[in-house]
């Protein structure tokens, strides 16, 4: 089994309001050190060993549904699962 971990984050062009109010939470806690927070979505996908088209099709999966290409990017890895 493959083990596909997508993680989604906005580019840098667009703004983080999420992260930004995350931030601002955080340092209304005392951690002022904390300088900037990125809000992002996280995946796991589950693949057969002998899946051919593997990184096209994730690729794929991310830009037709995980991610909108508009104001986000994306990474993945793919991994031995159990």
């Amino acid at each position: 089994m493959k083990l596909v971990k997508v993680y989604v984050t906005l580019k840098e062009s667009v703004l983080d309001a999420q992260g930004e109010a995350i931030k601002s939470a955080i340092q209304t806690m005392g951690y002022n050190q904390i300088s900037d927070v990125h809000m992002g979505k996280y995946f796991e996908l589950k693949f057969e060993n002998d899946y051919a088209n593997l990184e096209k099709d994730v690729d794929l999966i991310c830009d037709d549904l995980l991610a909108n290409p508009n104001v986000e990017t994306y990474r993945y890895e793919i991994l031995e699962g159990e």
